[in-house]
């Protein structure tokens, strides 16, 4: 699994797996401090053979790769998660055209800072992100309204009871936010903290089956 030359065309690095014909494709969005191959040793695991998109978050925090700034530990700078949720949506624009992919279903697979880039985008912009796997994330928005019509949107949460970067308060606020925008929720806790159970791996694999044809 190489980057590919189209790669260079978009300011943001990434790997792109066509993966077999038929298949969904799986948008894979790292954590903080990471790259975009963080998570490729997942995607056998949670949709085998499915077609790849893994970019690089475009910020950096003292050398951390992320998706958006924040002000401090779990507190998150509104304006550019928003801003950032737009150019993530667009660049699924972008590759949807520039790697032929159609109307191939896209599944967002995020951990932590990547799990909540997914959420926002999936909040904000629908029409381009409408399926999301979060393994612990939390509510990205703070404030800013969520106005968008959620019918057909369908999220999975992966969290940890005991999680204190990602708190059950603030998934319970992303739950009802969701829920009530028409949203379809599925949600699991582990008891441990910040992190990906196999529990959790084998649980999203069964749900991107589930959703995806």
């Amino acid at each position: 699994m190489t980057e590919t030359p189209a790669a260079s065309t978009h300011p943001w690095p990434h790997v792109f797996e066509p993966g077999d014909p038929g298949t969904p494709v799986l948008l894979l969005l790292h954590g903080t401090g990471g790259t975009e191959r963080d998570l490729l040793p997942l995607a056998p695991r949670l949709s085998p053979g499915a077609g790849i998109l893994s970019p690089r978050g475009p910020v950096s925090e003292n050398g951390m790769n992320r998706w958006f700034r924040r002000l401090r530990e779990g507190v998150f700078d509104t304006a550019d998660v928003v801003a950032r949720a737009g150019e993530l949506a667009g660049f699924l624009g972008w590759a949807r055209e520039a790697y032929g992919l159609g109307d191939r279903p896209v599944t967002a697979v995020g951990f932590s800072n990547g799990a909540n880039i997914a959420l926002a985008t999936a909040l904000l912009h629908p029409g381009e992100l409408d399926r999301v796997v979060a393994f612990s994330g939390m509510y990205p928005l703070d404030t800013h309204p969520v106005d968008a019509d959620l019918a057909g949107t369908r999220v999975a949460l992966f969290n940890g009871a005991e999680d204190p970067m990602a708190p059950q308060d603030s998934v319970e606020r992303l739950t009802g936010v969701l829920q009530s925008r028409g949203a379809d929720v599925e949600r699991a806790t582990h008891p441990g903290g910040h992190g990906i159970t196999a529990d959790d791996l084998s649980a999203a694999a069964l749900w991107i089956s589930r959703v995806e044809p």
